[in-house]
Formats: C-alpha cells, sequence, structure tokens
C-alpha cells in the first residue's frame, strides 16, 4: 500500500508485483515436502495504467481493502461472501478465488490469517474425537454418520485417537459404502476421510494435522484412472497453484493403497466393467508420467504404464463385479494385512 500512495505521489502508475504460482519453473520438488515454490522465483507485473491489467489490478486492491475490514473488525467471509459482495464487478467465483490465493502469496500467509474462510466438503468419520475452536466436543467413533470437515482447523485441539490407519477414500460414494459396511470397526480402529473428488483446503489441512499428531500409516483409495492418481498427489505432494503452502499442507509418506492398475489385471476384473481411456486421460496421463515426483516412484511409472497399454480405467465400483460387498470383506483387508501398497 505504501509503494502505491508513493508511486502516486510521484505521479507514476502504481505496479503490483506477483509471483508466478502456476509455472512449473518456479517450482521445485523435495521428497520431503513435495512441490514447494522456489525463493527465487519469475514474476509478473500488474500494472495500473495497461488496459489488459488494470481491471485485475482494481480487482486486487478491492479484496485487499475487504480483507483489511475484516481483520480490523475481527469478521471472517468465505470467497463466495466476497464474489457475493459485487457479482457484477468480479464476473465469476474463480477470478476471486485466484486473486485470494495472489494475495495469499504475496503476503505469505494462509487465507485463514486473511480472515477468508474455507467453506469444507469433506467428510470424517471412525476412531477420532476432539475439540473445535469454541469448546464443541466431537467425537467421530460414535457417530454412525461422517462429520463434516471443520471449517477452522487450525482451531482444532485435544485429538484423540486409537486409529491404525487413515485411509483416504477419493469419492464420497466409496466412503459412504465402507460406512455403511462398518469398515471402521471390523478390520481394526481407523479413521476414514473423503474430500468428495478434488479435496478442499480443510480437508488436506485435516490429513496433514492428523498426520503431525498421530503419525499413523496414512492410506489412499482412488479409481484406477488419471483423475485418481492426481488427486492422490495433491494430497501427497501438493498441486502447482497451492506450492507455496506446501510445508503445511503436503504428506510425502501417503501411500497408494489401491485400486493399483495392477490389482485390475490380478483380479481379472470383468472387461465390461471397465471404462476405454478417453483422449483426455491420455493427455494428463502422459503429463502426469513426465512430472518430477514420478522420477522418484518407479512403481508408480509401472502403474501408469500398465494403465497406458491397457488403454483402459476402472472406479473402485469395479470391485462389485466380483461380489457386492468384495472392496471391504475382501480388496482392503487383504490389501492392509499383507502390505499391498506402493
Amino acid at each position: 500500500m505504501q509503494d502505491i500512495v508513493t508511486s502516486l505521489a510521484r505521479n507514476e502508475a502504481p505496479v503490483l508485483i506477483l509471483e508466478n504460482r502456476s509455472d512449473w519453473g518456479n517450482i521445485q520438488f523435495t521428497e520431503s515436502i513435495g512441490l514447494q515454490m522456489i525463493s527465487h522465483c519469475t514474476t509478473r507485473k500488474i500494472r495500473s495504467d495497461c488496459p489488459k491489467s488494470a481491471p485485475k489490478f482494481a480487482l486486487i486492491l478491492k479484496i485487499l481493502s475487504m480483507i483489511y475490514r475484516m481483520v480490523q473488525n475481527n469478521t471472517y467471509a468465505t470467497k463466495r461472501d466476497i464474489y457475493y459482495t459485487d457479482p457484477q464487478l468480479f464476473g465469476n467465483q474463480s477470478i476471486v478465488d485466484n486473486i485470494v490465493n495472489d494475495i495469499s502469496c504475496m503476503l505469505k500467509i494462509p487465507r485463514r490469517s486473511l480472515h477468508i474462510m474455507s467453506t469444507t466438503k469433506g467428510c470424517i468419520a471412525g476412531n477420532l474425537s476432539y475439540t473445535e475452536e469454541d469448546g464443541t466436543k466431537v467425537n467421530c467413533t460414535c457417530s454412525a454418520t461422517a462429520v463434516s470437515v471443520p471449517s477452522n482447523v487450525q482451531g482444532i485441539r485435544n485429538l484423540i485417537s486409537d486409529a491404525k490407519f487413515i485411509l483416504i477414500v477419493e469419492k464420497d460414494a466409496t466412503f459412504q459404502r465402507l460406512l455403511d459396511d462398518d469398515f471402521c470397526n471390523k478390520l481394526s480402529p481407523c479413521i476414514m476421510i473423503t474430500g468428495k473428488g478434488v479435496p478442499d483446503l480443510n480437508t488436506r489441512l485435516l490429513v496433514r494435522k492428523l498426520w503431525d499428531t498421530f503419525q499413523t500409516p496414512i492410506f489412499t483409495l482412488m479409481d484406477a484412472d488419471p483423475h485418481g492418481i492426481e488427486i492422490m498427489c495433491i494430497y501427497k505432494y501438493g498441486s502447482l497453484s497451492m506450492s507455496f503452502e506446501a510445508h503445511r499442507l503436503t504428506i510425502p509418506a501417503i501411500r497408494w493403497l489401491g485400486l493399483l492398475p495392477s490389482d485390475v489385471e490380478r483380479l481379472n476384473i470383468r472387461k465390461d466393467a471397465l471404462i476405454p481411456l478417453t483422449k483426455r486421460d491420455q493427455n494428463k496421463l502422459d503429463s502426469m508420467q513426465k512430472r518430477p515426483y514420478v522420477a522418484c516412484q518407479p512403481q508408480w511409472k509401472k502403474e501408469m504404464e500398465i494403465m497406458a497399454a491397457s488403454k483402459m480405467k476402472a472406479e473402485i465400483q469395479a470391485l462389485t463385479s466380483l461380489s457386492s460387498d468384495y472392496l471391504s470383506r475382501v480388496y482392503l483387508p487383504n490389501k492392509l494385512r499383507f502390505g499391498g501398497w506402493i
């Protein structure tokens, strides 16, 4: 803000400098952290006197002023709330989402410190209890239904669990099925969590908090398709757009439990239960094989090669072609008992 005022006082057009968050050239991969932004990364200038960038310059200042007001008044808002203060001005939600991430990256502080809350879509169940920031006690163990991931993960305390492992489930339908089959109690006490597809920030923060607190093994159960592998990589190594927050979000110790493309071959799943890879799937698979973390995961590379060669993908539901409860009765117990993860 001082720089902007100084520029105006000198009759110069103010400029904002943002780091290029979505440039692979600004990302370094380390096995201990995952995808992390390098300290001297390339930047881009958002000029106030250029017709192309002036609207973005104005929107960044608009959102900064809203953040300043919220910090002063100790109030919070979601990115959706910010968008709906003036939908015509912002145009669409993704513009707000992008600017909030740019501001978080520029100021080097988490979104919560900007008083912007993340909406939660994730669910958690199993052997876990904790106290929320306002003192509410949450017991996931007693609940027959799943509990929503808390909106302020940093604020939860007194986490208690006897879980022997944590299972991240890609899709809500699979998560609900395992819940109905009482999977959390049958095999050994565990915690199950789902981000219902690509995980939101709070789900990722909660998985990281569980890892930091309990250091129990974490496994992922994803579809055997490029999208499922990518979601697992987000939990394990982070994402390109949030690489500036990697040290708070990633868990490189995560293991891929299933559904592995080699499992699809090994279990001889019927061809009519499989789905051909689309052109888009093949492109995603090709680009993923070039990612920096695949080089240090030869077994992953092998699995991706099996998928590419077969030109087929399989959803977890394909296991029901073997028997309706195959996933919870046979597949998961055997994989966990005999170390069938990579």
